[in-house]
C-alpha cells in the first residue's frame, strides 16, 4: 500500500493549526522536521521545545485524490502557507525496521562498542554493549554520550562503585559494569528511561545484584567512586553540591551535556571541590572529569 504524503511549512505560532488542519483532512500521522536548520538540543524534563520554522507532514490514504486535499489542506491554511505546500507519493514499508538499519555498531575507544541487538559484534573480543534505539536518549551517537564513553573506554573501574546520574537507557551505567564496576547505580527522574536502562541491564547479562536502578529521591546516600552526570549545563549548575556530596574524598567525577559557551558556569559550580581535568571536544559539545580533593 502506498501512501500520499503532504507537508507545509509554518512558523511556531502556528504549528497547532497546521497540526489541526491536516488532522482534519484524515492525516493517519503528522511528523514535524526542522525547516531552517535550527538546532534543538536534548531538552529539560517537561519542556517540549519546537523549532521557530517546521516542516508538518501529514501521511494520507490513498483512497483520497491528491489533488482534493490540496486544495482542502490550503482553504485551512494560512494564506502565506499555501505555496510552501508539497505532496509526495510514498511507498509502503516496515518503517521499523527502515529506521533500524541506520543504527551500526559504533566504536567508542579502542576495545568498546555499542552493537545493536541485530548485528553482529565487529570484534567479538571488545567490550560490546548491546542497545538497540529507543524511547530513553544515549544509543552512543549523540556527541555527549560518545565523549562519556571514550572517556570510559581505557578505565579500569574493577571493584568500583559507580552513579550515572541521569541514565537515560543506562549506557554509561552498563559500560561501568562490563569495565568491571562492583556496584552501579543508574538514576532518573523518567520511569521509562529507568524500565529502558532494566531491559538493557537484562540484554547485556548484568548481574541484578550489582546493579540499582532509582528515582533520585529514592536513592540511597552513599558516597561513590566515580559519578558520572551526562544531562545539561544548568541541571549540571543546580545540582553542584548534591552531586559533589555523593562523591568520596579522591573520587571521580564525569560530567557532560554541556556546550563549549558553558564551560565557564561548570568550572565555576565545581572548581572549589575538584581537580579539574582539561575539557574533551566533539562537535560543540564538551564533557569535563576531575578528582574530589582529599581536603
Amino acid at each position: 500500500m502506498a501512501w500520499w504524503q503532504l507537508s507545509v511549512q509554518c512558523k511556531a505560532a502556528e504549528l497547532e493549526q497546521t497540526e489541526t488542519s491536516l488532522l482534519r483532512l484524515g492525516a493517519v500521522s503528522i511528523t514535524l522536521s526542522d525547516a531552517k536548520d535550527e538546532p534543538l538540543y536534548e531538552p529539560v524534563p517537561g519542556d517540549n521545545p519546537v523549532w521557530q520554522h517546521s516542516l508538518v507532514t501529514g501521511l494520507f490514504d490513498q483512497k483520497q485524490a491528491l489533488q482534493s486535499l490540496r486544495n482542502d489542506l490550503a482553504k485551512l491554511l494560512l494564506p502565506h502557507q499555501v505555496s510552501s505546500i508539497r505532496e509526495a507519493e510514498i511507498a509502503d514499508q516496515d518503517w521499523e525496521r527502515a529506521h533500524l538499519k541506520y543504527f551500526k555498531p559504533i566504536q567508542c575507544g579502542k576495545n568498546l562498542w555499542v552493537v545493536p541487538s541485530w548485528a553482529d559484534p565487529p570484534d567479538p573480543d571488545a567490550i560490546n554493549i548491546r542497545l538497540d534505539p529507543g524511547l530513553a536518549f544515549g544509543t552512543g551517537s549523540h556527541p555527549t554520550t560518545a565523549l562519556c564513553l571514550a572517556w570510559l573506554s581505557d578505565k579500569n573501574l574493577n571493584d568500583q562503585s559507580v552513579i550515572d546520574y541521569g541514565c537515560g537507557s543506562g549506557i554509561l551505567a552498563i559500560t561501568a559494569c562490563k569495565l568491571g564496576a562492583a556496584h552501579v547505580i543508574a538514576v532518573d527522574i523518567d520511569p521509562q528511561a529507568l524500565s529502558a536502562t532494566r531491559d538493557n541491564m537484562n540484554r547485556n547479562g548484568i548481574d541484578p545484584a550489582s546493579f540499582k536502578t532509582c528515582l533520585p529521591e529514592r536513592m540511597d546516600l552513599e558516597v561513590t567512586d566515580l559519578l558520572i552526570a551526562n544531562i545539561l549545563s544548568g541541571p549540571l549548575v543546580e545540582l553542584a553540591e548534591k552531586l559533589t556530596s555523593l562523591v568520596k574524598k579522591g573520587g571521580k567525577i564525569l560530567l557532560s551535556g554541556i556546550l563549549e559557551n558553558q564551560l565557564d558556569d561548570i568550572t565555576s559550580a565545581y572548581q572549589t571541590y575538584f581537580d579539574l581535568d582539561p575539557v574533551s571536544t566533539r562537535e560543540g559539545w564538551i564533557s569535563i572529569s576531575g578528582m574530589r580533593r582529599q581536603v
